[in-house]
């Protein structure tokens, strides 16, 4: 079956589990939708998230695909049960990484950067409630800009680094020893934020998981590609421009009215 894979976010942040993806599953396609006209999503209402969400799934089941990863935790956090109501096909969700993080931490103390509408969605809440964490604290904080700055490729900018500084060091005061990184976007912030924490401070791995359901899910369904032939990677966009920076060289661009 050579149907391919279909992603979505709000823009490029997705690119970073596309990226993995194409590097663990070579024989599949892959269809990639960037919604970077209405990015971000992270200050929208649910009920905009929601429609947005929508619009994309069905944009790649009209395109063929066979099943439907939700690149965009905002997304996630705040339709996923709805989309898995609308949609014929399976649909995996990029959820925070809070179980890892309490089995992680010794403090006590974990950090969480996300944006506003994945921190007030019930999904975050829930998670946050649901893990046996009475002695723990989560020390939350909206990563305000940074989504912005990333689309338009201004990962080194100063201005980025001095957000960073600002929003870490908020949650550093209250001796967090692992931090998770509640958006797909904040994947390209990385290396600038090593260089903000200290060593011993565990960033909290959420690309690892969501390929490991992906091929759990690829397998159970039975839907993996035959073709003896590497994949052919489309990335649609519908804004004016996209940031073509973390795009492999052998990826299909292409705007799309979506």
């Amino acid at each position: 079956m050579d149907k391919p894979i279909g992603i979505f976010d709000s823009g490029i942040g997705g690119i970073s589990i596309l990226n993995e993806l194409t590097n663990e599953l070579t024989k599949e396609n892959f269809v990639y939708l960037s919604d970077n006209l209405n990015c971000p999503y992270g200050n929208k209402s649910v009920q905009e998230i929601i429609n947005l969400s929508l619009k994309n799934c069905h944009k790649l089941v009209e395109l063929n695909c066979k099943m439907i990863i939700v690149a965009c935790n905002t997304s996630t956090t705040n339709s996923i049960s709805i989309l898995r109501n609308n949609i014929d096909i399976p649909i995996i969700g990029v959820e925070p990484g809070i179980k890892p993080a309490i089995n992680y931490t010794k403090t006590n103390n974990i950090g969480v950067l996300a944006t506003e509408k994945t921190l007030g969605s019930k999904l975050f809440f829930n998670t946050s409630k649901n893990n046996n964490i009475t002695n723990i604290k989560i020390h939350e904080q909206v990563g305000y800009m940074l989504v912005e700055k990333i689309e338009k490729g201004l990962i080194n900018n100063k201005s980025v680094e001095g957000y960073l500084k600002k929003y870490l060091s908020k949650m550093l005061k209250n001796n967090i020893d692992c931090l998770v990184l509640g958006c797909t976007h904040y994947n390209f912030l990385i290396n600038q934020i090593k260089k903000i924490i200290p060593e011993n401070i565990k960033l909290i791995d959420t690309i690892t998981p969501i390929i490991t359901h992906v091929k759990k899910t690829i397998s159970k369904y039975k839907i993996a590609s035959d073709s003896n032939y590497n994949g052919i990677i489309k990335v649609f966009y519908n804004g004016k421009t996209l940031n073509k920076e973390f795009l492999k060289k052998r990826y299909l661009i292409e705007y799309l009215d979506f």
